[in-house]
């Protein structure tokens, strides 16, 4: 069975571990469970990805590192 997820970078840590990295459904849809790539822990729905992405990082070195972790992905 094909992997259908993929890994972003979002300005919130995961709060179980500290980690950047989450695992979001290719499909997107805003009530889809968002889970730390590191230990597997929920932070968030996928509505609060793309609100999070939308406003942007809070520096612009964050926003680099999301640009560079994320590139190819629509916002």
């Amino acid at each position: 069975m094909p992997d259908i997820s993929e890994e972003l970078r979002i300005p919130k840590p995961c709060p179980s571990c500290g980690s950047q990295r989450v695992r979001v459904s290719q499909v997107h849809n805003p009530d889809d469970k968002v889970f730390c790539v590191s230990c597997g822990t929920y932070v968030c729905l996928y509505a609060d990805v793309a609100k999070m992405r939308e406003e942007g990082a809070g520096s612009e070195a964050e926003e680099l590192l999301e640009q560079a972790a994320n590139r190819g992905m629509k916002k």
